[in-house]
């Protein structure tokens, strides 16, 4: 096919231009979906869009595949059970550059493109910054030429759909494949069978797995273009089949639903995103999970890598696995079965083979995060591989004992499994243990790694820990979800940035221009408004754009400290209803949006105590036209589009020590917003980039969150402070709560009982950056500088600095260019 390059060194194939696109529109209503204009439903329209665009992408997805065999290029596997991918019509348009020639070619079936986009599902396939991280990386990875895949489970129902019910969070199915999904490629020829269950047999050459029940793992592909090039990867996710549809006999006999029981028991594997596991049952299917995902994956990784080699001692040199968090780690051990039962490899090579082949990407510190497996359920779940785990246990004993031969019990403390009557599997330190590097994701959370979480393993291995701080694709965060701020950009500086966002440097100079200042301004304002129509087309409530817009979005944890948010709300409640205005006071909405995990009883009630508070300050004379609490249901991908242009302030307030990184709070900066916040996480390179000037910093450092919890008083910091008595008082005596005092006694307790996030402690100097905030806000020209200087210095934070960074340290990995 005869190519020519458009502006952004895209390669479009001839007859895509013109008319020719209102033919293709019409073609695909025609052809693929049997429609006309007189039946074609609005959704129609959209698939036939979505339909196009797949045509469009699929020549370069193939060639691009070949061109990785005929290569023989190293390739990256990037192993998680989350992709937040969001809406894709829009961003595959603008990594193909063809948003302006469809905007143009929509007459044909008589609707905007922009009106398309809202037909279109957010995909059900993450939860928060985990599943955000992976689907940046996927867009660098193939915007800057890496041969990469990234694997995961396709979730029929993804996590679930918040619904608010009289102030609290209800659950329900998230159905995002009801109207089927344009974007995917059922491979029903890649068929691999999981086991689970059975039992060890050992022979006197080998050991075989017996007796094992079977799952069928089916392929589904997802095309990944890259920004202006013909790099096309792929997105492969694992859905749960049954080896047999249904039991014949029972179905004879009048027993439909025996008849197809084990179809549905086998097919539960890939319904739903993080099943309750609160229950035996529910642990033994999250195991299930991550052991079918990547007993899949890896049974794929070796056939294509069997495809040009067969000299298994190659391994590492062609194929990178990265681990994103713990939840693929059984992977190594899966491996280790692989190379031993099945290969016939001797130990020690397999090992080694192994522990160079994986990397594993740590993001948390929090201990009820570090995941913990017991023994008893690895061992009746996947026997074989327990036997492993216990093998790896026993050698690596042998390694700390002799590098520590004086601490005799730090072999005990180090250990894979720990435990005596109920043992469990550290899935973190079988993760280090098994892979040649392991990274933080920003420089704070890396430390803190080393120093406090794993320092016996720094101690071991320290040429294993390194550090990636995190990143954002601002192809999606800047050039997709904020056009008029884009536009002003490439005006201003060229189009550069959107290749090389460090190019926003040159933005600086602009601080001292009135008439960009102005421009800018006014693209905040028209994000506002766009925020607000969004809020009342779906959700119908709204917020005034004219006053300071507070965000804080995100998923609701304890450590994130939405509560010492609430907390700022009723101190500003209680001032301006008693008449205590002062001088240069700016009116504020302060915005919610996230999803508690089901069975998070505390942040649950959070939530509830956000929308009591949210009623009380509407209904109050004096305050609703100086304070306004809004919550947005349902926080996902297409909420965070139009959250993040449109916010002034961005709340970053963590216990210092807590966050691993955020991304979050790196979307907002690059969107001109100004951030709040403690020295945790990714918060404290923001503040080095952006200027100290630029970032409203309070709260304990890491290291004194740690001093202070030694001999913490939490009665100290209430009886020291009448506002914060005061609220403390109002939720005890259920003043936010009138119809069922008591409500709100649990978050009394719990910050009495020791108020593990240090709320209490940070209270007063959290209040007194808020009155910062606004002294600064009322200054508008000197916020618009410090606004326009936060997304000048953002550059660091591309998710294409970060893939640069693991592919030369980690990956080893090239650039394959066609």
């Amino acid at each position: 096919m005869n190519q020519t390059s458009d502006g952004a060194g895209t390669k479009k194939p001839d007859g895509w231009g013109g008319n020719d696109f209102r033919k293709i529109l019409t073609n695909q209503l025609t052809y693929s979906l049997s429609k006309d204009m007189y039946s074609a439903t609005q959704r129609d329209k959209y698939t036939a869009t979505a339909l196009s665009v797949r045509a469009r992408i699929v020549k370069d997805w193939i060639d691009c595949q070949q061109s990785y065999y005929r290569l023989d290029a190293k390739r990256l596997y990037y192993l998680s059970l989350e992709f937040l991918m969001g809406r894709l019509l829009k961003n595959y348009l603008i990594n193909v550059d063809l948003l302006d020639e469809y905007r143009e070619a929509m007459d044909v079936l008589a609707i905007r493109l922009e009106d398309t986009f809202e037909y279109e599902w957010d995909a059900g396939l993450g939860n928060g910054g985990l599943g955000r991280l992976a689907a940046c990386f996927m867009d660098s990875m193939a915007t800057l030429n890496y041969p990469c895949y990234g694997y995961g489970i396709r979730y029929e129902y993804g996590i679930f759909t918040q619904r608010i019910v009289d102030g609290y969070q209800a659950e329900a199915p998230d159905n995002w494949l009801r109207y089927g999904n344009p974007w995917e490629f059922p491979r029903p020829e890649l068929l691999y069978p999981v086991r689970f269950y059975g039992r060890v047999e050992k022979h006197s050459a080998r050991t075989e797995w017996v007796d094992t029940s079977e799952i069928l793992a089916m392929a589904y592909d997802y095309p990944v273009p890259g920004f202006g090039t013909t790099t096309v990867n792929t997105l492969r996710l694992w859905g749960a089949k049954s080896t047999r549809d249904f039991d014949f006999d029972y179905f004879n006999s009048g027993d439909y639903v025996r008849a197809v029981e084990n179809k549905t028991n086998s097919e539960n594997i890939s319904k739903v995103l993080y099943p309750n596991d609160l229950s035996l049952a529910g642990k033994e299917l999250r195991l299930k999970q991550q052991y079918f995902f990547v007993a899949a994956t890896l049974a794929d990784i070796l056939r294509r890598f069997k495809k040009s080699c067969n000299n298994l001692n190659m391994l590492p040199n062609k194929v990178a696995i990265q681990l994103n968090d713990t939840h693929p780690s059984i992977a190594i051990p899966e491996m280790m079965r692989i190379l031993i039962d099945d290969e016939g490899l001797h130990w020690d090579i397999a090992s080694k083979l192994t522990r160079e082949t994986f990397a594993y990407t740590n993001h948390t510190i929090l201990p009820e995060a570090l995941e913990t497996w017991s023994e008893d359920l690895i061992g009746h779940l996947l026997p074989r591989h327990l036997q492993i785990i216990e093998e790896m246990d026993r050698k690596f004993h042998i390694q700390v004992a002799r590098r520590f031969p004086e601490d005799f019990d730090k072999a005990s403390h180090m250990g894979i499994i720990t435990g005596n009557a109920g043992k469990v599997v550290n899935m973190a330190r079988l993760a280090i243990v098994g892979s040649h590097a392991v990274n933080g994701v920003s420089r704070l959370h890396s430390d803190l790694l080393k120093s406090h979480v794993f320092n016996d393993f720094y101690m071991m291995y320290p040429e294993k820990f390194q550090n990636v701080t995190n990143g954002i694709t601002h192809r999606r965060w800047l050039l997709s979800a904020n056009p008029g701020l884009s536009t002003l950009i490439t005006d201003a500086i060229g189009d550069g940035w959107t290749r090389d966002l460090d190019e926003l440097k040159k933005l600086e100079p602009l601080t001292e221009d009135t008439a960009f200042r102005d421009r800018f301004n006014a693209v905040k304002r028209e994000n506002k408004l766009r925020l607000c129509a969004a809020m009342y087309r779906v959700f119908n409530c709204t917020f005034e754009p004219d006053f300071l817009l507070d965000c804080q979005v995100k998923r609701f944890h304890e450590y994130k400290r939405q509560l010492l948010n609430v907390f700022h709300v009723i101190t500003l409640y209680n001032r301006l209803r008693e008449g205590i205005v002062p001088d240069g006071f700016v009116p504020r909405v302060v915005l919610f949006s996230g999803k508690s995990a089901p069975g998070y009883f505390m942040c649950k009630l959070i939530i509830k105590l956000i929308h009591n508070v949210s009623e009380i300050v509407a209904a109050h004379p004096l305050v609703k036209d100086k304070l306004q609490v809004v919550f947005v249901p349902n926080y996902g991908v297409t909420i965070a589009e139009v959250t993040m242009p449109a916010a002034d302030l961005s709340e970053q307030i963590s216990t210092a020590g807590f966050e691993a990184s955020g991304t979050g709070n790196m979307k907002f900066a690059l969107n001109g917003a100004l951030t709040i916040g403690t020295l945790d996480g990714a918060n404290i390179e923001i503040r080095e980039e952006v200027g100290e000037e630029n970032f409203f910093l309070f709260g304990h450092k890491a290291e004194e969150i740690f001093e202070l919890r030694k001999n913490y008083d939490p009665r100290k910091y209430i009886e020291g402070n009448k506002e914060l008595a005061q609220v403390m008082h109002q939720l005890e005596s259920g003043f936010f709560s009138p119809e069922e005092p008591g409500l709100f006694q649990p978050i009394v307790q719990a910050l009495m009982d020791g108020d593990h996030y240090c709320v209490l402690a940070d209270y007063s100097l959290y209040i007194a950056c808020q009155e910062e905030v606004t002294r600064a806000y009322g200054n508008r020209d000197q916020w618009t500088r410090m606004a326009i200087l936060n997304t000048a210095r953002s550059g660091k934070f591309s998710s294409d600095r970060a893939i640069n960074e693991y592919a030369r340290n980690i990956w080893n990995i090239s650039p394959v260019t066609r």
